[in-house]
């Protein structure tokens, strides 16, 4: 239940305390005075959007904390799951800043605005007149018809089915669109790799290739510039290799008393065997080395082959062809794994659907079976508000596809009078008959639901009289499930709270504030006679005030 509500520099609001009680109460106050200003704060603390113009002053904070008492309603759960503190007096913070920005607070621990509207709706159901216009929206009735038939355990096994059906659905479209997009593109990729395949790039060298084909195509320099060298080293008086050898010698006949000679005979000897290995391998080479046309068409032609492909597909080395091969290799792998991949998640799509079925068919027969103790309900409640001939039908209608609450449409039909066909509550349904039939269902629900609080704001439009004592004795009678609180403009309905509190303005030069109050019983009887009788008392609406807080 809700225990307190502060509000703090909220429109008109600069400072206000209201402790509430447990049972039924009502709220009372003249128009303008600030009610819906209060209904607007306790909204913000329930996730509502805010911004910067709620703030009565704009240079300070706006604050709302609700504080409820929980402990009754199994919401241990909720606290472990998104770990917050769980306190039997849970306490709601909602901070506005100056620049609009806002903080969430449960427990002192700082949340999101999701998070709050996920705790509050198991707290707490203001119903304002403008819910009242919800009667007419089909997924509103379905949620009515829900909570009746008691479908929360079924609808969320549903709901998680439905969203891996989506999933699945998107998955499948989306890999056949790759398939098609893969069927378009196969004989263009497969005619890429066969080009690429067919260079035998993993047997390649493009620099080795190069190389071979420099030697290829100056053969005949190369040789004549071998033998000129072996020649030089080793051929002829004056070779090299004979020079050197007389140089040692000469160094090693002075090595015995010229000590650096033996150094330098040393050094000649290191560079003789040098040159005469390079004179050995420049001879084997110029033996081996042979002109060989073919050879060199065929090297020309694999690196012709290779440059192509290169420019053609604008890369700078063979390497990175490789890569490319890999690829267009990789698309038509999963072209032809792609049939594969669809028929398995087509199965379990089916499977999918198969259980998502079975899950909307028993919602279907819990909702059906749960419509003509709802009906019965609503009618006998409308006939002792006032309304005699009311008739109250709960129409399911089948949907081809699945939805995120089943395949059903729910439709609410009604007729007020005796001569008059059921028809869509939209169509038919006044002003004051909405109130009735809401009150009606929400009487209903508060049986079917252990929400611990709700707020009614003026669902008492359109009646008076008998009615409106009615619609009282209904109200109290769900407070004997719950918190119920009744903003009202009746003296009917504000006689049977347990308790009454007012809401009224004060001003002076400056400024006007809102204030509230709880009534005593004096102050109900006088509050309750201005309802009766406007702002002159008279004797007889002090005496009929009092009749109304007995009866």
């Amino acid at each position: 239940m809700l225990k307190s509500l502060k509000v703090k520099n909220y429109a008109l609001i600069q400072d206000l305390r209201i402790d509430f009680e447990n049972d039924f109460s009502t709220l009372t106050g003249e128009t303008g005075a600030g009610k819906s200003i209060l209904l607007g704060a306790l909204s913000l603390v329930l996730g509502a959007r805010a911004d910067s113009v709620a703030l009565g002053n704009s240079e300070e904070k706006c604050v709302v904390e609700a504080e409820f008492w929980i402990k009754n309603y199994e919401l241990n759960s909720f606290f472990r799951t998104h770990d917050i503190d769980y306190e039997p007096e849970t306490i709601i913070r909602r901070e506005i800043l100056s620049n609009g920005k806002s903080r969430a607070f449960i427990n002192d621990s700082p949340v999101n605005l999701q998070l709050l509207k996920d705790l509050s709706v198991q707290l707490i159901d203001i119903h304002s007149q403008h819910e009242n216009l919800e009667l007419n929206n089909n997924l509103f009735q379905l949620k009515v018809l829900d909570a009746i038939a008691q479908n929360k355990q079924q609808l969320e096994l549903y709901a998680e089915c439905f969203v891996n059906y989506k999933k699945q659905n998107q998955a499948l479209f989306y890999l056949k669109d790759e398939a098609q997009k893969a069927e378009a593109d196969y004989d263009y990729n497969l005619f890429q790799f066969n080009q690429l395949n067919d260079l035998n790039l993993e047997q390649l060298n493009q620099e080795e290739l190069e190389n071979e084909l420099e030697v290829l195509s100056n053969t005949e320099e190369i040789q004549q510039n071998l033998g000129l060298s072996f020649s030089l080293l080793s051929e002829g008086e004056q070779n090299i290799l004979d020079l050197l050898k007389q140089s040692k010698q000469a160094f090693d006949r002075i090595k015995s008393y010229f000590k650096e000679a033996a150094k330098y005979a040393e050094r000649i000897e290191s560079a003789y065997i040098d040159l005469k290995d390079i004179a050995h391998e420049t001879e084997l080479h110029a033996g081996t080395l042979e002109y060989n046309p073919e050879r060199a068409a065929w090297v020309k032609l694999q690196l012709d082959q290779l440059y192509a492909q290169m420019q053609k597909h604008q890369v700078n080395s063979y390497e990175e062809l490789l890569e490319l091969k890999a690829n267009f290799e990789l698309k038509i792998q999963q072209k032809e794994s792609y049939s594969i991949e669809i028929e398995a998640l087509e199965k379990k799509l089916s499977e999918t659907e198969k259980k998502l079925d079975q899950f909307s068919t028993e919602l279907s027969h819990r909702r059906w079976e749960a419509i003509n103790g709802f009906t019965s309900y609503i009618e006998q409640q409308l006939h002792e508000l006032g309304m005699p001939h009311a008739r109250f039908i709960v129409a399911i209608n089948p949907l081809e596809q699945f939805t995120e609450t089943g395949k059903d449409r729910v439709s609410f039909m009604f007729s007020a009078n005796k001569n008059q066909a059921e028809q869509n509550i939209s169509k038919i349904a006044s002003g004051g008959e909405i109130s009735r039939l809401m009150l009606s269902i929400k009487a209903l629900l508060s049986k079917s639901t252990s929400l611990p609080t709700i707020i009614f704001d003026e669902i008492d439009t359109g009646v008076s009289g008998e009615i409106a004592d009615k619609m009282a004795d209904m109200m109290k009678q769900m407070a004997q499930n719950m918190q119920v609180i009744s903003i009202t403009h009746l003296p009917q309905i504000a006689a049977r709270g347990k308790h009454h509190f007012k809401v009224y303005k004060t001003e002076n030069a400056h400024s006007v504030s809102t204030q509230i109050q709880k009534l005593n019983t004096d102050d109900r009887i006088v509050e309750i006679a201005k309802m009766l009788s406007g702002k002159e008392l008279t004797k007889e609406a002090i005496e009929n005030a009092k009749t109304l807080m007995l009866s």
